[in-house]
């Protein structure tokens, strides 16, 4: 084999090293992130898991649903602290030293790191589109199915229930299967111009994960409202007692579906026809959610590459500091995406299909200029700095105490 033979064998060799070492930093942030954030919305939503009885198997069905939102975010995190990480070792373990000394630059070592931000791309881009509405569609559609549930078990027959926030229903008998409900009785306290009391031979459970709430429907029946000392009788065909599911399930939102649980094509139709909403927020808010859809998964590629030349610059550094570290620098990237996001929430005048491509601009920027730097071997070693600094004022200290 011949010496260039040799060399692009090895170089082959490090592609695949780098690659699997990428994939299991990765696969290691991301245990560890998810965990984290699991952990978070346990507690956030323990009101949930308490009201409704819920249990394990259906957390975890819960938490799986919820993950997709999550991931928009994790993934582009875990993709920078895999190559910071990864480089990070290589530099301090020599291993660059010694393949620039071989004769391969840091430019031939590039295409692992970009393979793997651009296969992380792609996962984050697909999460993007469709993975997080179809998480939160289900993740819905499962607690709305639980807590009509809850809402029938509660709906004992001949049993004054008063369980429901403002409603003290009564049935003679009732379907847990259909919620079908006969000899019904309902007091609604919940209007302002006082409670109303409402008979009806037959009624039904209905749910709607759409507008998200529980609704109770009466047919051929009376409504009795009190005014003063006088009754008033009106009698209906259909009469809708509406229970919003935030009254029933604490701890979580369930009400309109907001735009960053809409699906893209769910965006792009308010985009074209802003009139099917009523708020102006919201068509803010999806203007700023649609270009989202697009930055944070490319913010995988950008940020990838941005994190080679940084891992060089801290050549020596601690693994644990390393972390901190890349983490560090992912909250500025953060930092300038929430600045765009909430100019284009207010609706201040700022593009937001501008203002959140502006942090992957910037890094990307940045990383093309640390690649060239690097390669040209005329960075910083900041680690080697603060070592220097460090030493030198302890010197200072201790050649104080020997003159005093």
């Amino acid at each position: 084999m011949t010496t260039r033979g040799a060399v692009l064998f090895n170089i082959s060799l490090v592609h695949r090293q780098i690659f699997k070492e990428h994939v299991s930093i990765f696969c290691l942030a991301m245990f560890s992130l998810v965990f984290l954030i699991v952990i978070g919305k346990v507690l956030q939503l323990r009101e949930l898991f308490l009201g409704l009885d819920i249990g394990i198997l259906e957390m975890l069905k819960l938490f799986g649903f919820l993950i997709p939102a999550v991931l928009l975010m994790i993934i582009p995190i875990a993709t920078m602290l895999s190559v910071f990480l990864t480089f990070l070792r290589m530099s301090s373990d020599r291993e660059l030293v010694a393949l620039k000394a071989s004769g391969v630059s840091l430019y031939q070592l590039l295409p692992a790191p970009v393979v793997f931000g651009t296969l992380c791309t792609l996962l984050t881009l697909w999460v993007s589109m469709f993975g997080i509405s179809w998480g939160m569609s289900n993740f819905r559609s499962s607690v709305l199915e639980l807590a009509q549930t809850r809402a029938k078990v509660v709906l004992q027959p001949g049993v004054f229930n008063k369980s429901i926030p403002n409603l003290m229903i009564y049935s003679r008998s009732s379907s847990l299967a259909t919620g079908e409900l006969e000899h019904v009785l309902v007091q609604d306290t919940s209007r302002d111009t006082g409670g109303v009391t409402i008979v009806a031979p037959t009624g039904k459970l209905i749910s709607d994960t759409a507008q998200g709430e529980i609704r109770f429907v009466l047919h051929d029946g009376k409504i009795y409202r009190q005014n003063g000392n006088k009754i008033s009788v009106l009698g209906f065909n259909q009469y809708v007692v509406r229970l919003a599911l935030s009254q029933l399930v604490k701890g979580v939102h369930l009400g309109k579906l907001r735009p960053s649980g809409m699906s893209y094509s769910q965006l792009q139709a308010i985009k074209k026809d802003p009139s099917i909403v009523e708020s102006e927020s919201f068509i803010h808010k999806t203007d700023v959610e649609i270009p989202k859809r697009w930055a944070m998964p490319f913010a995988c590629l950008v940020l990838g590459l941005f994190a080679m030349p940084l891992a060089c610059a801290f050549e020596g550094m601690r693994q644990q500091m390393g972390v901190v570290m890349a983490l560090g620098n992912f909250l500025v990237y953060y930092s300038l995406l929430s600045i765009g996001m909430k100019s284009g929430e207010s609706g201040s005048g700022f593009s937001p299909d501008i203002t959140l491509w502006i942090p992957n601009v910037l890094f990307g920027c940045l990383a093309i200029a640390g690649l060239y730097f690097t390669a040209k071997e005329r960075t910083v070693n900041v680690t080697a700095m603060i070592t220097h600094v460090l030493f030198n004022r302890r010197k200072g200290k201790g050649d104080g105490t020997c003159r005093s």
